[in-house]
């Protein structure tokens, strides 16, 4: 039997391939062979940690859910993920406009929808006991933490590209399982150690330099052929 939220989880990950595919498409990136396998491998890894990370057997048909209406709006999710991380790469190195500034302009689009979905689920409960109603210092903490996170994201985005964001977050999955293990008691089992063996083969893969064409080696290290500016027959004379 299968969990929704586990099929949910690792068929998400095809984000990283579409996120590549776009980077391609919209960027005119090259990436070799090497790295497309490298891509591959770290969705292997991610599925099988993402896996392990989620459990439940919940039975997909039982639950009364469509199968294929779900993979479809997964697949669409996908895609729109890696276009508009992809978009978003675009604007920042594309224009002349800051991180701080595009994260502005994000940020008020963010709030206003973030407000009024607040408005509309707990409008009431905000009105009797204000907005900052248990706000604890460690929810202020939590906040800060998304916040400076965020800005992190726009500046890797910035000066790196979102496949290398994906690596990183791939990474992350990796380590914030392995923490559990002594905040949690979590039980580390051969699937997850498979798994976090094929995100950081991965990572080391994609990172190796690119091997340069020999073709274009020799066009580069030979010159082309120059005609002399006198004729070759007047030179033997």
């Amino acid at each position: 039997d299968i969990s929704p939220s586990l099929l949910f989880q690792v068929t998400y990950q095809l984000k990283i391939l579409t996120t590549a595919l776009f980077s391609v498409l919209l960027l005119r990136k090259s990436l070799s062979r090497l790295q497309w396998g490298s891509l591959i491998i770290l969705f292997a890894g991610v599925a099988i940690v993402q896996s392990e990370q989620a459990g439940g057997k919940e039975n997909v048909a039982s639950s009364g859910q469509n199968y294929i209406v779900g993979l479809i709006a997964v697949g669409v999710s996908c895609l729109s993920s890696g276009f508009a991380g992809v978009y978003f790469e675009r604007i920042l190195k594309g224009s002349s406009g800051s991180v701080w500034l595009r994260n502005i302009q994000l940020g008020i689009f963010g709030t206003a929808l973030g407000l009024l979905a607040m408005w509309q689920q707990d409008g009431t409960a905000v009105a009797e006991k204000g907005f900052f109603y248990g706000y604890t210092p460690l929810v202020w903490c939590v906040i800060f933490n998304q916040a400076f996170g965020g800005l992190l994201v726009a500046v890797v985005v910035k000066y790196a590209d979102n496949i290398l964001k994906g690596f990183a977050t791939s990474l992350s999955i990796v380590v914030s399982t392995a923490a559990s293990v002594h905040l949690f008691g979590f039980h580390v089992d051969l699937p997850f150690a498979l798994g976090a063996g094929l995100v950081i083969g991965a990572v080391y893969l994609y990172s190796l330099p690119r091997t340069p064409d020999p073709a274009v080696v020799n066009t580069i290290q030979t010159p082309p052929h120059k005609e002399s500016f006198l004729p070759k027959s007047v030179l033997t004379k």
